[in-house]
């Protein structure tokens, strides 16, 4: 017993120490280039004991995707738990997990471009990568859900018409479908989402040189601006410093 559980330990610390190989060479050759004899060169290894741990580059590169999906996930949540246990209003609580995503971003730029940047030609996600990458989704959907209960959710002005533009696989998200007039609550999430993504992409991949002033405050006020128009009011609080991870996001990624 003791030494299948050393076995065990022995496979686990293998593999985290291939997916920290990968993932430090999606900043030099990205997603793309990404091999799994390269992988083994940088480790001193033969490339065929690599495939013991992972068979090919697709699954090693499905692995990071999972690990990025779930690192993302973990920090909106926790960041989420925080804010409720302090007492923060829903829109407190929809800015401060939007800035934790954006900050955890700037902190791993290749790993968030890996899974919101350009798709890797030929590789095809599989359905394993579902339920990870939900998990963002989830703790903004639990805030426009709790939004929605509180009265604090506007309605909207013009409703999107019939037929819906989700699919059920998204409208899931929401849990039990939202009553009458917040029908279109789950398009409005996907609207705050993608903007979220968008404006944490505009950054990242050096778009806004040359553009704006204040990189933080800019952020904040996309948020601000965004959610109004899904009917969600953000205060505005003083930006969080990421002075360090903004500098380095400024020049794109490298």
């Amino acid at each position: 017993m003791e030494v299948l559980r050393a076995r065990d330990l022995a496979r686990a610390e293998l593999t985290r120490q291939i997916t920290d190989t990968a993932r430090r060479q999606l900043a030099t050759a990205g997603a793309q280039g990404l091999s799994l004899r390269a992988v083994a060169r940088e480790m001193g290894l033969a490339s065929s004991a690599l495939y013991r741990y992972f068979s090919s580059r697709d699954h090693l590169l499905t692995a990071l995707i999972i690990d990025a999906y779930n690192a993302i996930g973990e920090t909106a949540e926790r960041v989420d738990t925080a804010e409720r246990g302090a007492g923060a209003g829903v829109g407190s609580r929809w800015l401060a997990v939007c800035r934790a995503v954006r900050g955890w971003a700037l902190d791993h730029q290749h790993e968030f471009a890996l899974v919101y940047g350009s798709p890797v030609v030929g590789y095809r996600a599989p359905s394993d990568t579902v339920g990870p990458a939900t998990r963002t989704a989830r703790v903004l959907a639990d805030i426009l859900a709790t939004a929605i209960a509180e009265g604090v959710l506007r309605p909207p002005d013009r409703p999107i018409p019939e037929p819906r533009l989700v699919t059920r696989e998204v409208r899931a998200l929401a849990g039990e479908a939202p009553e009458a007039p917040y029908e279109d609550v789950p398009e409005r999430a996907m609207v705050l989402l993608t903007n979220l993504v968008g404006a944490i992409n505009f950054e990242l991949f050096g778009h806004l040189h040359n553009t704006v002033t204040d990189y933080d405050r800019y952020f904040d006020a996309v948020i601000m601006m965004t959610a109004a128009i899904a009917g969600l009011d953000v205060p505005l609080e003083p930006a969080m410093t990421q002075e360090s991870a903004t500098r380095s996001a400024r020049s794109g990624l490298q």
